[in-house]
C-alpha cells in the first residue's frame, strides 16, 4: 500500500515539475527579453549562446542539389536553375468583356528560391502578385503529336502561403497558325489543361481535353470525373507536389500527385460529357396526345361523404373543464408603464409626438398566477376532421409516364480514339488567383515514363528528401509540441509511466508475511499457526491416519488363523485366574461325585 501511495505521489509531482519548469523558462524568456531592450548588443550575444548551448542534437544530414537533366527524349524540360526567364515570354493581352483595370495581364513573374527552401541553388517559377491576371508560356522544342507514344506532363507546385482562391494549371496551347505567345489570353486555344484548382472549399485537380467533333469542327472541352481521393491536404501543408498525367494511346489515363494514383479511367467511358453522342435522341416534334393519362391514382368517383362529417368543426376548441387559477389578477395588466423612466431633454413632441414610458411587467404579476382577463386554454377538438376527400384508387385509365420516341441521332459520330487530340507546341500558365507566391518548378513533357521518373527523382525526391532530413524526429516533434502546450508534459509522463505504474500494482500488490527469523529479531507476537500451514497440516494428518488404517487392516487379514488361537488362550487363563479365589468350602463340595463338573481342555 506504501508503494502504491509512493508512486502516485511521485507522478503527480513530476506533473508539477514539468509545468513549473516550463513557467521558469517562460519567465526567463521575458527577463531575457528586457535585457534586450536595455542592451540590445548583449542581449544577442546572450541569446546565440543559449542556442549554441541548447542544440545537443546533431546537425540534419545535408542533401546537396544538382539540376535534373533529362534522361532521355524530352519535347520540353525546364527546371529554372539558370535563374532566368530566358525562353518564356510574358503576355501583353487583355481580357476581353473585363473592365480595363482589371484586364491586362499585368501579373509579375520571377524566378526565385523557395521562401523556406532547404536545397540552396533550387530555383523556380513564382507567381509573385495577387489579385492579378497573370500569363506566361514557352515553345516546346518540337510539336506534340499524338500517335503511337503515351504522353507524359509533369511539374511540380508549392503553394507557398497557402491557397484561398486560384489555380496552379498548365496548358498544353494547340498547335495552330494563329498562335501568338506574346497574345496568350484565357481563350487561346488549348489541347489540354491540367493541374491543381481552389476556391472556397472546393479543391479540383483539373484534366480537360478540347476534342474536335469529326462532323462539324467544333470543339467541346471533355471533363475527367473527380477524383475519389481527399486533395485538401495538398493546398494547405505548404510543401512541394508533384502533379503527374499519363495518357496511353489505348485511351487510358493516369492522374498522380506525388507518383501516387489518386484518378484514372478510360477517355471513352469517363468523360462528361461522353466523347461520343448517343445514337439516338429524343424526337423534339413528338408531343403527348391530349387523351394521354399519366395519373397513377385517381379519386374514387363513386365516393360519398358521410352525414355526420362536418367540415366546418374548428381543429381546437376551449377547454370546459378548465378553472380560472386562485389568486389570478383580472384587473391587473401584464405591462405597465416604467415609472422609472423619464423623458429624454431632446425629446421634440411637435417632431417626435407624445412622449410614453416604455412598458414593463407588472411587478404585481410576478406573486401572482397571472393577470389580466383570464381566458380558457385551447385543447384538440376531438371531432375535428378537416376538410373531405375522396379516397385515391387505382387508376384504369393510367397509361405511364409520357416519353417522346427516339430517333436516330442525326449527329452521332463514333471516334474510337480521342487519344489522337490536336497536336500542341507550346506550354503556359493563364492564371488568377487571391493569393501571392505560387511556385512552379522542374517541368517535363516527354512519352517514357523512366524518364519522368529519373526526372521527378533528381528533382522533387531530393526536395522530399531534404525536408524529410530537416524535419525533427517523433520525440522532437513531441518535445516542441509540449513547448507551446506545456499541459502535454503531463500527458506524456503518465502514458510513460503508467503502464509502468499498473506493473507494479498487480505484480507486487500482494501481502507479504515476516519470517520466523524477524520475529526472534523483534519482541512481536507470532501467530500461532498461520492459516496455509494449519491446511497442510490437517491434510498430512489425514493422509497419515489412512495409511495405518491400511497397515492394521492388512496385519488384520494376514493373520487371522494365528489371532483366533491367541485369544482363545487368553480366554482360559482368564477363567482359571477366576477360579482361584474360589472358597475350599467350594472346592470341598465341588470335589464330591455328584457336584464335580467336566473340565474343559
Amino acid at each position: 500500500m506504501e508503494l502504491k501511495w509512493l508512486l502516485c505521489v511521485t507522478l503527480l509531482a513530476l506533473g508539477i515539475l514539468a509545468v513549473q519548469a516550463h513557467d521558469m523558462d517562460e519567465d526567463n524568456d521575458a527577463d531575457d527579453v528586457v535585457d534586450i531592450e536595455d542592451d540590445l548588443d548583449d542581449g544577442i550575444e546572450e541569446v546565440e549562446e543559449s542556442k549554441s548551448e541548447t542544440s545537443s542534437s546533431p546537425p540534419a544530414p545535408k542533401v546537396t542539389y544538382r539540376p535534373p537533366v533529362p534522361t532521355g527524349e524530352v519535347y520540353f524540360a525546364e527546371s529554372f536553375d539558370k535563374g532566368t526567364l530566358d525562353g518564356w515570354i510574358l503576355s501583353r493581352a487583355k481580357k476581353d468583356d473585363t473592365d480595363d483595370e482589371i484586364a491586362k495581364y499585368d501579373g509579375k513573374w520571377e524566378v526565385q528560391d523557395m521562401k523556406e527552401t532547404k536545397l540552396p541553388g533550387d530555383k523556380g517559377l513564382v507567381m509573385v502578385t495577387r489579385a492579378k491576371h497573370h500569363a506566361i508560356s514557352s515553345k516546346l522544342s518540337k510539336p506534340f503529336v499524338f500517335d503511337t507514344k503515351p504522353l507524359i506532363i509533369q511539374y511540380e507546385v508549392n503553394f507557398q502561403n497557402g491557397i484561398e482562391c486560384g489555380g496552379a494549371y498548365v496548358k498544353l496551347l494547340s498547335k495552330t497558325p494563329e498562335l501568338n505567345l506574346d497574345q496568350f489570353h484565357d481563350k487561346t486555344p488549348y489541347t489540354i489543361m491540367f493541374g491543381p484548382d481552389k476556391c472556397g472549399e472546393d479543391y479540383k485537380l483539373h484534366f480537360i481535353f478540347r476534342h474536335k467533333n469529326p462532323k462539324t469542327g467544333k470543339y467541346e472541352e471533355k471533363h475527367a470525373k473527380r477524383p475519389d481521393a481527399d486533395l485538401k491536404t495538398y493546398f494547405t501543408d505548404k510543401k512541394t507536389h508533384l502533379y503527374t498525367l499519363v495518357l496511353n494511346p489505348d485511351n487510358s489515363f493516369e492522374i498522380l500527385v506525388d507518383q501516387t494514383v489518386v484518378n484514372s479511367g478510360n477517355l471513352l467511358n469517363d468523360m462528361s460529357p461522353p466523347v461520343n453522342p448517343p445514337r439516338e435522341i429524343e424526337d423534339p416534334n413528338d408531343q403527348k396526345p391530349e387523351d394521354w393519362d399519366e395519373r397513377p391514382k385517381i379519386p374514387d368517383p363513386d365516393a360519398v361523404k358521410p352525414d355526420d362529417w362536418d367540415e366546418d368543426a374548428p381543429a381546437k376548441i376551449a377547454d370546459e373543464n378548465a378553472v380560472k387559477p386562485e389568486g389570478w389578477l383580472d384587473d391587473e395588466p401584464e405591462y405597465v408603464a416604467d415609472p422609472d423612466a423619464e423623458k429624454p431633454e431632446d425629446w421634440d413632441e411637435d417632431m417626435d409626438g407624445e412622449w410614453e414610458a416604455p412598458q414593463i411587467a407588472n411587478p404585481k404579476c410576478e406573486a401572482a398566477p397571472g393577470c389580466g382577463t383570464w381566458q380558457r386554454p385551447m385543447i384538440d377538438n376531438p371531432n375535428y376532421k378537416g376538410k373531405w376527400k375522396p379516397p385515391m384508387i387505382d387508376n384504369v385509365n393510367y397509361q405511364g409516364i409520357w416519353k417522346p420516341r427516339k430517333i436516330p441521332n442525326p449527329d452521332f459520330f463514333e471516334d474510337l480514339e480521342p487519344f489522337k487530340m490536336t497536336p500542341f507546341s507550346a506550354v503556359g500558365l493563364e492564371l488568377w488567383s487571391m493569393t501571392s507566391d505560387i511556385f512552379f518548378d522542374n517541368f517535363i513533357i516527354c512519352t517514357e515514363r523512366a524518364v519522368a521518373d529519373d526526372w521527378a527523382s533528381d528533382g522533387w525526391g531530393l526536395k522530399k528528401a531534404a525536408d524529410g532530413a530537416a524535419e525533427p524526429g517523433v520525440v522532437g516533434q513531441m518535445m516542441a509540441a509540449a513547448e507551446e502546450r506545456p499541459w502535454l508534459w503531463v500527458v506524456y509522463i503518465l502514458t510513460v509511466a503508467l503502464p509502468v505504474f499498473l506493473v507494479v500494482l498487480f505484480c507486487c500488490s500482494g501481502k507479504k508475511q515476516p519470517s520466523a527469523a524477524e520475529y526472534k529479531k523483534t519482541d512481536a507476537p507470532q501467530p500461532d499457526v498461520v492459516d496455509d500451514e494449519k491446511e497442510e497440516e490437517k491434510d498430512k494428518g489425514e493422509k497419515e491416519e489412512e495409511e495405518e488404517e491400511e497397515d492394521a487392516n492388512e496385519e488384520k487379514l494376514g493373520s487371522d488363523a494365528d489371532l483366533g488361537s491367541a485369544s482363545q488362550e487368553e480366554e482360559e487363563e482368564e477363567e482359571e485366574e477366576e477360579r482361584k479365589p474360589a472358597s475350599e468350602e467350594e472346592e470341598t463340595v465341588n470335589r464330591s461325585p455328584r457336584n464335580r463338573k467336566p473340565r474343559k481342555d
